[in-house]
């Protein structure tokens, strides 16, 4: 791991403080100069749009780049005194323009905001002796799509020897085919024939990986149905639908995106009329009088309309259900009847 690495792990450039902090930007490139030991020395800090940060020291004399400080173990007071002044401007940098991250590379912690963005997932660390591997899993059932883990590259590729962040994902029938790609890796600690490892090095753009976090992703997914009783007293079920197919509904239990809901039209009419499918979730909004009290709904997107006599309550009857009082799944059995 370089000077830089290991002062910046897991934090992440606030790009918005760098211009105030005294950073230059010239096109995608932020540049911070400034001079150390009595002006002996000029240190130059850059930053690519990706938050990768590069440094040098130059030798103001010769105006040469000096490296002995990063020689590992550095002996001797010089080299020493430069390495420090250097750290001291990276760990300033790092206290006045950056944020905490949960990995040590900046293309880990940008795949991970985007897997917050899509599945609103957050990396869990379930061994108490290891704050360096993250497990991204489906909420709803607890399968792991994504693992990022801080290893040496050796244990991938035995050309390296280096450390390195990794991504571990589900891909089964694909996994042979990327293995031919730079940047692709049998996985590591993993089902090889099901899984494989992605250095996040920035080999490979975020929107590339990000669609295999996507397909591993699918392997996890599950889709429950529910029915949702209505009553007609309070809404007229009957032309709910007829000038647009998307509403908002109160969401009572922990439905999620792509869920099935069927709407049940009780008493005088007892009926399922409606197949909608559940298209956001976990919306807040307040409401409440003597009838009704909401938290948080949900909207729904109709996918179907029934005619009264397909799905009374008579037939509902045959397949288990006894009554409708508030949201429930339904069996196996019923969810194919009704997928017609």
């Amino acid at each position: 791991m370089t000077i830089e690495e290991e002062v910046f792990k897991k934090s992440s450039i606030v790009f918005d403080k760098l211009i105030s902090y005294g950073f230059i930007k010239n096109n995608d490139i932020y540049l911070y100069t400034t001079n150390i030991l009595n002006n002996s020395f000029r240190v130059e800090i850059t930053i690519n749009h990706k938050g990768m940060i590069n440094g040098k020291v130059i030798d103001n004399d010769f105006d040469e780049e000096y490296t002995n400080f990063r020689v590992k173990g550095v002996k001797g007071d010089f080299a020493s005194q430069v390495l420090e002044a250097y750290q001291d401007i990276l760990y300033d940098i790092k206290n006045n323009c950056t944020k905490e991250e949960y990995f040590n590379s900046s293309q880990a912690n940008r795949i991970s905001q985007m897997i917050y963005n899509q599945y609103h997932d957050v990396p869990e660390f379930l061994w108490e002796d290891d704050d360096e591997t993250g497990v991204f899993r489906n909420p709803r059932n607890g399968k792991w799509y994504g693992i990022v883990m801080y290893i040496n590259q050796s244990k991938l590729d035995s050309k390296t020897d280096k450390e390195v962040e990794i991504l571990n994902i589900k891909l089964d029938d694909k996994v042979k085919e990327l293995l031919n790609k730079d940047g692709y890796y049998r996985a590591y600690h993993m089902n090889k024939e099901k899984w494989l490892s992605i250095i996040l090095d920035d080999t490979l753009d975020d929107e590339e990986i990000m669609q295999y976090v996507k397909t591993s992703h699918q392997f996890t997914e599950t889709i429950d149905a529910w029915i949702i009783p209505v009553n007609p007293q309070y809404c007229d079920m009957i032309h709910f639908f007829d000038h647009n197919d998307i509403t908002t509904w109160k969401q009572t239990s922990k439905m999620h995106v792509g869920d099935i809901v069927y709407l049940y039209v009780g008493k005088p009419i007892g009926t399922i009329l409606y197949k909608c499918q559940v298209i956001e979730v976990d919306i807040p909004y307040t409401y409440q009088d003597k009838n009704l009290k909401m938290s948080k709904i949900m909207k729904l997107k109709l996918l179907k309309r029934y005619n009264q006599d397909q799905y009374p309550f008579d037939v509902l009857k045959q397949y288990g259900i006894k009554a409708i009082r508030g949201p429930r799944r339904i069996s196996e059995a019923l969810r194919k009847a009704m997928n017609d």
